[in-house]
This record gives structure tokens, sequence and C-alpha cells, in this order.
């Protein structure tokens, strides 16, 4: 058995998350750590940074290190009528840190469903998100939103496509001046435009967002609201189901995702420790007929999260010398071990080692 003191925050995560999503049928998933830069760069638009590490292979072909996940099952997975391929990953991915702005190795954790996404993949998806963030932090929230609720309504305001992609910006910064200024810029209607601040701005209790999205009247999808009803029924059958909420300004970028996204946050971390939602768009992209649905947990970020110090380093510091008889030693050692203590054994106590107990057993002493 793992002893949990001696793992750091990402590494109880990894082992905790993957006993979850075997639970609800996700296989595990390897893959290369690298491949080819070209497909990165037709796809980059997808990726978190566009910075990529590459390299030339011994015959000559520019490869990249893994800078995403998601894309590499998609390009090696297959459309199977009437099968949804469910795994899960442990992997390490490159990218440019936010903190630091340098690259660093990522350790990554998330699950993908591809295959004919229907309702109930997309609750259970949510379910896992959450249960994922519960094994973080009990003090966490889900963040749900519809991208099909945000595409109509910015439709019916103004067809002017540069107006829709600077909208999904100010909506994701939660920037009411200056998406109250594009309406004014692009000629938008003074009730479209108080409409389209309104909706931005609802968040919390998901029944009482509901209520608000009814009041929207026809600038919004009727689909995509139905659909947020029927899956915040299914939530409210959750014990934690008060910690998922409906927030419009959590957005993506629409050329790959579509419908159902979401966030998560815990407790500690200023930044979405968790991101995801369906991406039918990327799929279509690449070939795929498939739908697709899922999430990831940046394991990086778990590091900044406090955790209970030790107070000592080992439970015995045990001193020898080379007059120390090697029986008596590793007898000793298995004595303190079989005990269920640790134990550091050296020559002496140099004052660098935390410890409960000093055991002297040098030859000479």
């Amino acid at each position: 058995m793992i002893d949990n003191n001696i793992l750091r925050n990402e590494e109880k995560a990894i082992f905790a998350l993957r006993s979850l999503y075997s639970k609800y049928g996700y296989k595990p998933f390897k893959m290369s750590k690298f491949e080819e830069y070209e497909f990165y760069i037709q796809n980059k638009d997808f990726l978190v940074s566009d910075r990529i590490i590459a390299f030339n292979d011994t015959n000559g072909k520019l490869l990249a290190l893994k800078p995403d996940v998601t894309l590499s099952i998609v390009k090696n997975g297959e459309d199977v009528c009437g099968f949804k391929q469910k795994v899960c990953y442990n992997e390490n991915v490159y990218r440019v840190s936010e903190n630091t702005h340098q690259f660093k190795e990522i350790m990554q954790t998330g699950v993908e469903c591809i295959g004919d996404v229907k309702l109930y993949d997309i609750y259970e998806m949510i379910v896992m998100a959450a249960e994922s963030l519960s094994l973080i932090s009990d003090d966490f929230v889900l963040e749900i939103s519809h991208l099909g609720l945000l595409s109509s309504l910015l439709d019916n305001i103004c067809d002017n496509p540069a107006f829709k992609t600077e909208a999904i910006k100010y909506i994701s910064d939660k920037n009411s001046h200056d998406l109250s200024r594009i309406c004014n810029e692009n000629g938008v209607e003074e009730k479209a435009k108080n409409i389209l601040l309104n909706f931005v701005s609802i968040y919390g209790e998901r029944n009482t967002v509901l209520r608000h999205l009814d009041a929207l009247g026809g600038y919004i999808a009727t689909d995509a609201v139905n659909t947020l009803k029927t899956l915040s029924g299914m939530l409210d059958n959750l014990s934690f189901g008060g910690k998922i909420k409906f927030d419009f300004s959590a957005v993506s970028d629409m050329n790959y995702y579509n419908g159902i996204v979401f966030k998560g946050y815990v407790n500690g971390l200023s930044q979405s420790v968790l991101t995801g939602g369906q991406y039918d768009n990327l799929l279509y992209k690449m070939g795929r007929r498939a739908c697709a649905i899922g999430f990831a947990i940046y394991l990086d970020l778990l590091e900044d999260l406090p955790s209970e110090k030790q107070g000592f380093d080992v439970d015995v510091l045990l001193i020898c010398d080379d007059k120390t008889d090697n029986n008596i030693l590793t007898l000793t050692v298995k004595q303190i071990v079989d005990g269920g203590k640790t134990v550091s054994v050296q020559n002496n106590d140099s004052g660098k080692i935390r410890y409960k107990e000093l055991k002297d057993i040098r030859g000479g002493v």
C-alpha cells in the first residue's frame, strides 16, 4: 500500500482519478511523446499555445514534443457504428507555462468519449468532472455554459463576423464595458445590447439562471435551453449538485467546440484547474464523423495548493560507521521498517534531516 504522506498533490490526484474513471468504463490510453510537427500546425487553433518544441528525426522529418493529448487520441481513433470510444490518460505535455513563460513539462490527466454522444454521455462527463474536482478539494465549483446559446444570441444581434469574434473575447473576460462599446460601434439596438449584457452577467444557481433565460425570448436557441433544463434536472439528484453552476461567460473556441462546455475551479487556485466540453467541430475538421466530449485536468497547478507539512523527514535517524557490524545494521533497519517507522541511515547527524528519534550503532561507540 502506498503511503499518501510521501506523494505530492498531483501524484495523489493521479491515483485517485484513475480509479474514478475506471468505474465508468474508461480505459487507459497510451501514446507517443511526439507527433509530426505539421499535424500540430494544422490544428494550432485548438492548442492552448502555438509555441511548440520541434526537432528533426533521424530521417529528417520534423517532429514535435506533444503539446496536447486530445488531438493524438482523435487522430489515432476510428469511427465504428454503435461504438463509443471511452478513454482516460495520464500524459506529459510540453507547453509554455503561464507563470514562468518558459517551456514546462506538465502532467495532464483527462477523459474522452468519442462516438455517438448522447445527453447521458454529456451528463456522465459532467459528473466525472465534478467528482474529479471533489477528489482534489471539497471546496470546488464547476461552471457550465452552452455555446449554442451564445452563438444564436450573437447571430440575432449582429451579422458581422468580426463583431462576433470580438464579443466572444470580451464575454470570456467578463468585460461589459468593451462589450457595450462594440455593440454601439456596430449599431446594435439598445434593447438587443441590454439583452446581451444581461445574458453574460447571468451566473449561479441553475434554476435561477434558467428562469432568467426564459425571459430572453426569441434571441436564444430554444433547443439549447431545453438541453440545459433537462441536464440540470438530472444534476439535481447529485449530492454535490449545488456546486455545479451555470456561467455563460465560460466560452471556448467555436471553431472547434460546440454545445456544452465547462470549467472547474478549486479554492486556493486563481485559474481553472479543469476545462472541457463538446468538440464535434474538431472531429469534423480532422475528417471524423463522430461526436466527442471530454475534459482535462492540469495537474501542474496542484503544486500551488497548500499541503500539510510533515514535522519530520523520518522517524529514526540511524547513525553507523565503518566499524558497525553489517549484520547488526541490516537487522536494525529491518526492525525499524517492520515496526512501521521510516529510517535514514547516515554516517553522522549533519543537521540536515529532521527526525523523531536518534539511534547510534557506530562500532566505536
